[in-house]
């Protein structure tokens, strides 16, 4: 038996509900592909996980009163996970490293052996630490100037550059919860240094498919000499470090990642192990995704684990900012989902996707994205169910499509398809390019449906008039097919309209009439978008 392809989109923190940014991000696009593939008969293994372990849990629990942060992760897992189901993101596995047993063991194991094999060293440098509060600060605890860029940055990584940072070297650091500056105290942490695995890196990137804005982070990285990486910080929240010594410190958290995504999969009950995954993240997380995980694996001997791919969308702005769940500076998935639908917000992202660019939501753009389904697939739709329900009685035309423009319609549909193939596909994965063609399609039938309606005018018309629509229902049974990876909920719906089983592959073949011995199915409400 073959391995599944194998998926995974970035666990996200569960400080805050999802917003909209990470729907347009890593997950509604790793469903589409998903979705692609299994609709191709391939086998496919789409994963994610929660990163309860993230201090920003642990600070977001402070800034609400001392909530504990056990309450915070799982609180906001819970709705993390509800608003995946609302957005028809299904995961085969979504881990919960609180709740799954052998998580915490197989993070420590990996750490160990690393430990174990000279890979992992301690070292002393200097860590910010907060007098008021008496805590060491890492992470979402301190915030300062990157040292490479100068942009207000937390600890361990800056988002809009990209590139790690070890705190100490944040400019004038401060305490995210008291704001008091920072003060530089010697710490002894355990190390992961990156250095030793350049070439082996410089190869693999050379190999793996990535955008250029992630391929020129790696590469400005390896120029300017890869860093040392903590791996521990002395914290009392996450996965405890089984090095003597080194009791009292955790995990960090991004280390923790990369055995996550292996527990992913190894995890997964009666799934054969995954190959090689296609590994979707925005471009603040790109680092860790092509820096710091492959080299870990390397080090663990394990470089069969290596990602074949990289999915890179760039920040989606709200306001001219980017969405932050930390800073409260969001729509809320929940909220557009309940305002426009499950169909409608997956338009709207992978139309408005940040990939290769920023972009930025405003919520007249969602509506506007609701009124072209409404208006241009429904009311097509909606004009041929009704002219086939006064034609026909609800059936299916016996006549084979024909008329007018008919072939010149078909040979751009068949056209369609193929560059929709490429764009759902992993080689040329678009999803932007994916709405364009289905709204082109829509449109081009749209044209020769308004051109063969004045075939019920001519006194011998009525045949020519049921091959028109005969044509029509093959097109709206290859939209259901075609929009299914982008439009889950309305395809499905269309499909049963149609007598046509959903989750058909995107392929030349289901343009083709309907031959259904049953009425057409009579549909409440809109199909998209509903």
């Amino acid at each position: 038996m073959s391995a599944p392809v194998w998926i995974t989109a970035t666990p996200p923190t569960p400080n805050g509900d999802l917003h909209v940014g990470h729907i347009a991000g890593p997950y509604v696009a790793g469903d589409v592909l998903s979705r692609f593939l299994r609709a191709e008969a391939l086998d496919v293994l789409y994963t994610t996980g929660l990163d309860d372990h993230q201090s920003y849990v642990q600070v977001r629990g402070l800034k609400d009163g001392g909530k504990p942060a056990e309450d915070v992760a799982d609180g906001y897992g819970d709705s993390v996970v509800r608003t995946w189901r609302a957005a028809s993101v299904s995961f085969d596995r979504i881990v919960r490293p609180r709740w799954d047993a052998g998580y915490e063991q197989s993070v420590q194991a990996f750490l160990r052996r690393l430990w174990d094999g000279g890979h992992i060293r301690a070292k002393v440098t200097d860590l910010p630490y907060c007098e008021p509060c008496e805590r060491w600060l890492y992470e979402a605890y301190v915030v300062g100037g990157c040292p490479h860029c100068g942009a207000a940055s937390n600890g361990n990584a800056c988002e809009p550059c990209g590139r790690p940072n070890d705190c100490g070297d944040l400019v004038d650091p401060r305490c995210v919860v008291c704001e008091t500056p920072a003060q530089l105290r010697p710490c002894e942490r355990l190390f992961f240094p990156l250095a030793p695995y350049a070439q082996r890196l410089a190869d693999f990137w050379d190999d793996v498919r990535m955008p250029p804005h992630l391929r020129s982070l790696c590469e400005r990285m390896l120029a300017d000499g890869l860093p040392d990486i903590a791996v521990s910080h002395p914290a009392d929240w996450g996965v405890p470090v089984p090095v003597p010594g080194f009791e009292d410190q955790r995990v960090y958290v991004w280390f923790e990642m990369a055995p996550g995504y292996l527990f992913q999969t190894a995890a997964s009950d009666g799934d054969p192990e995954a190959g090689r995954p296609v590994q979707f993240f925005g471009f603040d997380n790109g680092y860790f995704h092509a820096v710091l995980f492959p080299a870990l694996f390397l080090a663990d001997g394990s470089p069969e684990r290596l990602p074949a791919g990289f999915e890179v969308n760039e920040f989606y702005q709200l306001e001219g900012k980017k969405f932050s769940t930390s800073r409260r500076h969001a729509i809320w998935a929940d909220e557009a989902l309940e305002l426009a639908g499950s169909d409608v917000l997956r338009y709207h992202v992978c139309a408005d996707r940040p990939q290769g660019r920023q972009t930025s939501f405003d919520l007249p753009a969602l509506e506007r994205s609701r009124r072209r389904l409404h208006e241009q697939w429904n009311g097509w739709l909606d004009r041929l169910f009704a002219d086939v329900r006064d034609e026909c009685a609800g059936a299916v035309p016996l006549e084979e499509p024909s008329g007018e423009g008919w072939e010149l319609l078909r040979g751009r549909l068949l056209r369609i398809v193929a560059e929709l193939r490429e764009a759902y596909g992993p080689a040329g994965f678009d999803p932007r390019r994916a709405i364009a063609l289905l709204d082109e399609t829509v449109a081009c039938v749209t044209d020769f449906a308004h051109v063969h309606a004045h075939e019920r005018e001519r006194p011998a018309g009525r045949p020519a008039h049921r091959a028109a629509l005969a044509a029509q229902l093959a097109v709206a049974a290859a939209l259901a097919a075609w929009a299914a990876p982008v439009l889950p909920e309305g395809s499905a719906r269309l499909a049963a309209v149609l007598g046509l089983a959903a989750d058909r592959p995107v392929t030349a073949q289901s343009l083709a009439v309907p031959r259904t011995t049953e009425r057409l199915a009579a549909h409440e409400g809109p199909v998209f978008g509903g």
